[in-house]
């Protein structure tokens, strides 16, 4: 049931997106807009409900519970940004806003990456904080610290991408 929620999370996830954007360019219904899109956090808690009576109605922490952390820690650090970017290519696509600024380049990309990095860390604490309400609110814990421990991994590996940048820093195209 929880893969199955996470993956309506998603979905509904970008069908709000769509349909908040749709309302603000294309209708001109700037306060519904906003409702919609202020509204996306709401999958958040619906997701953490579903984790927590999983696992209330006797299913053992696994990885299905552990995903849902993640994808709450990565909705609560990367969903704004996400509606942001989206937000100014419709913008400029559908109502005539101004470009969307071009890819970073030199220092300015390696700080943009290391800044990503940084986000990384804070969605990996928000899995491990998300991981122990989970426990707490479900009443059982076992299985939770190990998950949290493994998920340790990932700012590690996402260490590839701040450091690949300074190693080889995309330069600005050659203007002609």
């Amino acid at each position: 049931m929880v893969i199955a929620v996470i993956v309506a999370c998603e979905i509904g996830f970008w069908l709000l997106l769509a349909l908040g954007l749709a309302c603000r360019y294309l209708w001109k219904r700037r306060t519904l807009s906003n409702v919609l899109l202020i509204s996306t956090p709401v999958l958040d808690l619906v997701l953490l409900a579903a984790a927590v009576v999983d696992m209330r109605s006797g299913a053992p922490f696994d990885l299905r519970h552990g995903l849902a952390a993640a994808y709450i820690a990565y909705s609560v650090v990367f969903g704004h940004q996400t509606i942001r970017w989206v937000d100014a290519r419709v913008n400029h696509r559908y109502a005539g806003g101004p470009p969307p600024p071009p890819p970073l380049t030199g220092a300015a990309r390696i700080r943009a990456e290391w800044i990503g990095w940084a986000r990384i860390v804070l969605a990996y604490a928000i899995a491990c904080g998300v991981l122990v309400l989970l426990g707490w609110l479900a009443g059982s814990s076992a299985g939770i610290m190990e998950f949290a421990l493994g998920l340790s991994r990932v700012p590690i590996i996402a260490l590839i991408w701040p450091v690949s940048h300074m190693i080889w820093p995309k330069k600005a195209p050659v203007e002609q």
